[in-house]
């Protein structure tokens, strides 16, 4: 819902950040138990898994590599973003691309590299919005990648 919320914002040409918005989201996050955190974070690995999956199917259509396409674009957008996402995250935000383009979880291949940090909490988060912005762009849709995820929520709650 947060990525789906900032897509809208940014679609409606709200590109500063809305500071009531924000406390509710601070809130949210310092009422997480540790648990609830990690599977907080495992949701937004699972979000960008899902969108790097769907991403790689769409170019492999066309014959194109997923990797090739969006690793660059995407590296290349975090860096024009220097306030959300420090310089020194953006190579693990691109092997967490890499690893979900290859079809790899990306919480099993954070796992090798110890916890996530406060540190690459914003580019975590701008990494799925970057990525549902992609799939929007791609599909000339503004709803498609939310749709995308809510189709595969009603689809595992069906089963």
């Amino acid at each position: 819902m947060m990525i789906d919320s900032r897509l809208k914002a940014i679609y409606d040409g709200r590109t500063e950040s809305d500071p009531e918005q924000q406390q509710l989201v601070e809130q949210f996050t310092a009422s997480l138990s540790p648990r609830e955190a990690d599977d907080l974070l495992d949701g937004a690995c699972t979000l960008i898994f899902m969108f790097m999956k769907w991403l790689r199917m769409a170019y492999e259509d066309h014959d194109k590599d997923v990797i090739a396409y969006v690793v660059p674009n995407l590296v290349a957008s975090m860096r024009k973003m220097p306030k959300s996402v420090r310089p020194e995250v953006i190579p693990t935000m691109a092997g967490l691309l890499v690893a979900a383009g290859t079809g790899l979880s990306p919480s099993l291949w954070r796992q090798q590299y110890g916890d996530w940090t406060e540190d690459e909490m914003n580019p975590l988060e701008a990494t799925a919005f970057l990525l549902a912005e992609h799939i929007n762009r791609l599909t000339d849709d503004r709803d498609f990648a939310t749709r995308l995820i809510t189709d595969a929520l009603s689809s595992a709650d069906q089963d």
